[in-house]
């Protein structure tokens, strides 16, 4: 185990063991909760770049480690032993991008249907089965002033909020149904 050590803190193999500790400290902290694995606001192929660089230190700390130990390297070879555990860690680390990127899909894409449950309010003079528009808020806070419809003949005028409940594909408008509140207006 003593010889393990040695050759983890000797050149080249000291550079990329410093970079280890740091990771696997981090990933520690993420274990635990006290840190957020997404602190890298970056993709490499598609995988997080706390995942990327994780992999990227870990496979050239292993290079430099073999190379340490099987190469007994000088201060010059040293050098290129750490070089070339870095592109050997490169190499690993981007083969392994393919795979590793069906492990974290991409958000769906905004959709009209997101709408649909939400309230809006309504911003045009009266909403009828073939006129009117609302003003709806989606989820990310963003707002968009839609066409919708109404089925019956309810009061729905500037200003009132209306439930959406469904979406017409074919016509591009939302159905819309007054919220009451506790009472029905008469």
């Amino acid at each position: 185990m003593g010889e393990f050590f040695a050759a983890a803190l000797t050149f080249p193999a000291v550079v990329p063991s410093v970079l280890l500790v740091v990771v696997v400290a981090y990933w520690l902290l993420v274990a635990f909760g006290a840190a957020d694995a997404d602190w890298v606001e970056l993709d490499i192929g598609g995988v997080p770049a706390t995942v990327g660089l994780s992999l990227l230190v870990a496979f050239s700390w292993f290079g430099s480690l073999a190379g340490t130990v099987l190469l007994a390297p000088s201060t010059g070879v040293g050098f290129a032993v750490l070089g070339g555990s870095l592109l050997v860690g490169l190499v690993l680390t981007r083969l392994l991008m393919a795979p590793l990127k069906r492990l974290f899909p991409d958000d769906p894409p905004a959709s009209r249907l997101d709408f649909v449950g939400r309230p809006c309010v309504i911003r045009t003079g009266r909403v009828t089965q073939a006129f009117g528009q609302a003003e709806v808020t989606a989820a990310d806070g963003s707002s968009a002033v839609v066409q919708v419809r109404q089925a019956g003949n309810d009061t729905l005028t500037a200003g009132v909020t209306a439930l959406i409940f469904d979406y017409d594909v074919d016509g591009e408008f939302f159905w819309v149904a007054p919220i009451w509140s506790g009472h029905h207006p008469s």
